[in-house]
């Protein structure tokens, strides 16, 4: 194809994808003067925003946990990015590639709720955290307090700091049905000493969806002069909140979870005058001040990283309240039709302020390996089994696309396999 030719083919799918966007555009205008609760059980304008996702037939995906499927128009945005930064070669990496990174790390603190001074784009939570936990100058003897719910790319981190430096890991376990905040606030302070450093701790326990109080942990650790990171891959982009309000030091993300962004992005959050006390993954020529002398990673994937900027609009379209109540509704709808069957176990608090879109679901007497492989094999929905840290079931994880009738399928298959 000579350059004409590609110009022209570039320009009219440009076009296109603009007419799509502005559609969508629209579809959601329609809705803005409504309540996040009234909207959150609309089946019609549901079904609408689920015809923008192209999704295989085979089963129901109840596993979007792990990787939120892309939108159509998010992901055509994402194509043309691909065209764009290779029609540009090295010219785009050497003149524009940190700049624009630099306004999408800005786009996203303007969500999250901090300085863009402090934020800066990753590949991932487990990049961003483990950058943290590698990145402290830490002594023999020194302390770090985590629970075994949380994720295991940081544990594993936390392992080989204790084996390098003789770091004492002290770890918790978290109720999967906490009386009150002051129950799990306490289960941190009584592992805390004057020797530790760090406390990690998972804004959204990612085997059961468990909303912990993170503001009231980071206020009890910081009376105690520790530094506290919080696993956020779940929040962002699925409850509300500002990192401003959170009072941590450091909080980490996926943004192809929630925000569905293509996979290779996250960020990382480090509280301001905090960069100077980290070393970097990587060398970095940049003033220590700067958080951006964390964020040297080599060549990678600039058109995942604009991207960001288009899920971000989705995310702005739906609306953050309205996403919530969505996710939060539907996770409501099937535990409500579950809960009373003695046989099935539910290892998720189901108050509001406790859990939203996520949930864990077990069966008395059945592994969490045989549950999901029935409800695959002879129900036609796709989970995953949870089978450590005292839970033992699948995680559901829907996301706004998923209708009710896929949950009536869902429940009516643990109710016969808890027959």
């Amino acid at each position: 194809m000579n350059k004409r030719s590609f110009l022209k083919s570039a320009t009219l799918t440009g076009i296109g994808l603009s007419l799509g966007w502005d559609a969508l555009a629209n579809e959601f205008k329609t809705i803005s003067s409504r309540s996040a609760e009234s909207l959150a059980a609309d089946k019609e304008f549901w079904n609408r925003i689920r015809e923008k996702y192209l999704l295989k037939p085979d089963y129901i995906n109840l596993e979007n946990g792990y990787y939120n499927f892309i939108p159509q128009p998010t992901l055509e945005r994402y194509i043309q990015h691909i065209r764009d930064v290779n029609y540009q070669g090295s010219y785009y990496m050497r003149t524009v590639q940190w700049e624009n990174k630099k306004k999408m790390a800005a786009k996203l603190a303007a969500i999250a709720g901090c300085g863009t001074d402090e934020l800066i784009v990753t590949r991932n939570t487990t990049e961003s955290l483990d950058l943290v936990i590698a990145g402290q100058t830490w002594q023999s003897g020194d302390e770090a307090v985590m629970a075994i719910q949380d994720y295991g790319a940081m544990l594993d981190m936390f392992d080989q700091v204790a084996e390098r430096h003789g770091v004492i890991l002290k770890k918790i376990s978290i109720p999967n049905h906490p009386k009150s905040d002051e129950e799990i606030v306490s289960l941190y302070e009584q592992a805390i000493t004057p020797k530790t450093k760090l406390l990690m701790v998972c804004h959204m326990i990612n085997i059961t969806g468990q909303i912990l109080p993170i503001r009231k942990i980071c206020d009890m650790a910081h009376a105690k002069g520790v530094k506290v990171m919080v696993d956020g891959a779940h929040a962002f982009a699925h409850i509300q909140y500002k990192i401003s309000e959170l009072n941590c030091d450091y909080y980490g993300t996926s943004l192809h979870k929630w925000m569905s962004v293509p996979l290779g992005a996250g960020f990382l959050y480090v509280r301001k005058g905090e960069a100077p006390k980290l070393w970097p993954l990587l060398g970095d020529r940049l003033p220590k001040e700067d958080v951006y002398r964390l964020n040297h990673t080599g060549t990678h994937p600039c058109a995942t990283d604009l991207t960001i900027a288009d899920a971000i609009d989705f995310f702005n379209m739906i609306g953050a309240d309205k996403k919530e109540a969505r996710l939060r509704f539907l996770k409501d709808y099937w535990t409500s039709r579950v809960k009373d069957n003695t046989i099935i176990i539910l290892n998720t608090p189901l108050d509001a302020t406790r859990s939203c879109g996520i949930a864990n679901v077990g069966i008395k007497g059945m592994t969490p390996g045989t549950l999901a492989k029935r409800l695959l094999d002879e129900h036609k929905v796709y989970t995953v089994p949870i089978d450590y840290a005292n839970v033992q079931g699948c995680r559901i994880t829907p996301n706004v696309y998923t209708t009710t009738d896929e949950l009536d399928q869902f429940v009516k298959a643990l109710h016969v396999l808890s027959e």
